[in-house]
């Protein structure tokens, strides 16, 4: 370890050039972080609000707005200024559910663990209905079945092979695996991929707004043809559902029938017996509700008044929406609770920044960065509109097109740090091909070698809020983080929960994410920035982006 250490912070020194100055590191306030931080904690009492207490925060639910409050509150609390929520939209209509039960009914009883998409209506009480098998994947599969599906439950999935897990259910970085992904690829990737997802096949473009458009189609008419749900198994199994969205948001568009997403090993079931000739009634009992009061959605803003460089500012944040079956732990209340963490910090040492620190908890990052994207588009600058065709696309398949508008704000932002890969604790950062960044993080983490954080890499990763700000042409940074159960247990699943937050990983990344943000305000210069983006073909999806088979929404 000591010496992968020292051979980086060579390399480090030969990018930064000879005749560069070291830069400054206050290690004294760093002790003092790393105390408060490690000896005063309060990190998981903030995630517990937003989890245990607060509960699931979909993008437009009233338990978001909650959510909103009260983290405006607590900041406002703990001595930070012009605590706030900031509209922005319109996102659409808000949904919620109370509860779900699907239940064999014949040929013998039996619960089933099964979670509604957001986004589908209820069932206005519980209803029974035959099982039935069908393929709905183009208009002439709907021809087939026309006339036939009234009052039916349809599986509309062939059954999952189950096979035994060929990886760990729960990773860390190795320090191979560390080395490889500081290693800059020049051949076309541009988003780093982390370990246990290498190898998804590029999302087709075309062939995803095809069945886009499609889904649009099947709800109108499975509602015409008066189906009573559709079930579909889980991605991941285990007992585990993973769940995003399924209706429409919009309050013009049909939602169309209520839709379920099974455990695999159960919804397996259903097919043997369908497949074998026996016949299955199923009752379902879904209570979901759509909000209308608010067509808005809104992010929470906060901030540390900086003195004499006080009209630029250094932010920090993570997104506070999360999809409705767990409590959204670790995607993404743990990077909400460590940015709250950091700041936390810096109030009780007293500090008093050069420059203003400003907290943003966004919303609508599950939909497509939507919350990041409209304060970017708001406060500092933006693309022109895409065109019709590609706002019909999730914002990680759009192409980058047209000139970057600039606000004033735009040249008083030095640089923005994002946390949101779950509850692993942070390894290192991506520079997204700032080169210029490598000599002053490589000093920033200098006191962090001993916490496991040290690895500086110039790929870009994608799919967090830090790329509204990239896209335009401003410092924006993810760190890396250890995966931990994040793919396999806890993303989008009902299992993302206050037991899968390891509480000594937000500590850690807590005492790093104010150190960074601390030595940002304090720096004599603003933070270098790269030249402004071009234009570009869509990238290839993060993990963190890409579509299940059942999170796909207009």
């Amino acid at each position: 370890m000591r010496r992968r250490l020292v051979t980086s912070l060579v390399l480090g020194s030969a990018l930064s050039g000879a005749a560069a100055p070291e830069e400054p590191v206050d290690f004294g306030m760093v002790t003092r972080i790393r105390d408060e931080g490690f000896g005063g904690s309060k990190v998981m009492d903030t995630l517990f609000q937003l989890t245990d207490v607060i509960g699931a925060r979909l993008t437009g639910s009233p338990n978001l707005k909650r959510a909103n409050e009260w983290t405006r509150d607590q900041l406002s609390s703990w001595g930070l200024a012009n605590a706030h929520l900031e509209s922005w939209g319109p996102f659409g209509r808000g949904w919620s559910f109370d509860g779900a039960s699907v239940r064999v009914v014949a040929p013998a009883e039996a619960p089933l663990v099964a979670y509604p998409k957001a986004w589908t209506p209820g069932t206005d009480g519980p209803v029974r209905g035959k099982a039935m098998r069908v393929t709905l994947d183009s208009e002439a599969d709907l021809d087939k079945v026309k006339g036939k599906v009234a009052g039916m439950v349809l599986l509309v999935a062939d059954a999952r092979e189950l096979k035994g897990p060929d990886k760990p259910l729960f990773t860390r970085y190795t320090d191979q695996e560390l080395e490889d992904l500081a290693q800059f690829q020049v051949s076309g990737q541009r988003r780093a991929v982390p370990p246990g997802v290498a190898g998804q096949p590029p999302v087709d473009r075309e062939g995803f707004l095809r069945r886009q458009r499609f889904q649009r189609t099947l709800r109108e008419f499975l509602k015409a043809e008066k189906a009573l749900a559709t079930l579909e198994p889980s991605s991941v199994d285990g007992g585990i559902v993973r769940v995003s969205g399924g209706g429409s948001r919009q309050k013009a568009d049909d939602p169309g029938v209520t839709a379920l997403v099974v455990a695999a090993e159960h919804y397996n079931r259903l097919v043997r017996l369908l497949d074998r000739g026996t016949p299955v009634e199923l009752e379902i009992d879904v209570r979901s509700r759509f909000h209308d009061e608010d067509a808005n959605a809104y992010n929470t803003v906060a901030e540390i008044p900086g003195t004499d460089k006080k009209g630029e500012v250094v932010m920090l944040g993570a997104h506070m929406d999360s999809w409705h079956t767990g409590t959204g732990a670790t995607d993404n209340a743990a990077g909400c609770a460590v940015a709250m963490e950091a700041v936390r910090i810096l109030k009780a040492l007293g500090v008093q920044p050069r420059r203003t620190i400003r907290i943003a908890l966004w919303s609508g990052e599950e939909q497509g960065l939507l919350g990041s994207r409209a304060y970017v588009r708001q406060h500092f600058g933006s693309r022109p509109e895409p065109p019709p065709e590609e706002r019909e696309l999730p914002s990680f398949l759009r192409r980058e097109r047209g000139p970057v508008t600039v606000l004033p704000e735009h040249a008083k932002l030095s640089a923005y740090f994002n946390l949101d890969n779950g509850t692993g604790k942070i390894r290192g950062i991506y520079t997204q091909g700032n080169t210029a960044a490598l000599p002053i993080f490589e000093a920033w983490f200098r006191p962090f070698a001993d916490l496991g954080a040290h690895t500086l890499t110039n790929r870009n990763t994608g799919g967090t809020d830090h790329l509204a700000f990239d896209a335009v042409g401003l410092p924006g940074f993810q760190f890396i983080q250890d995966a931990a159960d994040y793919s396999t247990r806890s993303h989008h699943t009902n299992m993302d929960v206050y037991d899968r937050i390891q509480r000594e990983d937000l500590m850690q990344a807590a005492v790093i994410m104010a150190s960074f943000v601390y030595n940002a305000a304090m720096r004599d210069a603003m933070f270098p920035r790269k030249p402004m983006p071009r234009e570009s073909p869509a990238a290839s999806p993060s993990p963190e982006a890409t579509p299940t088979a059942n999170s796909l929404q207009p």
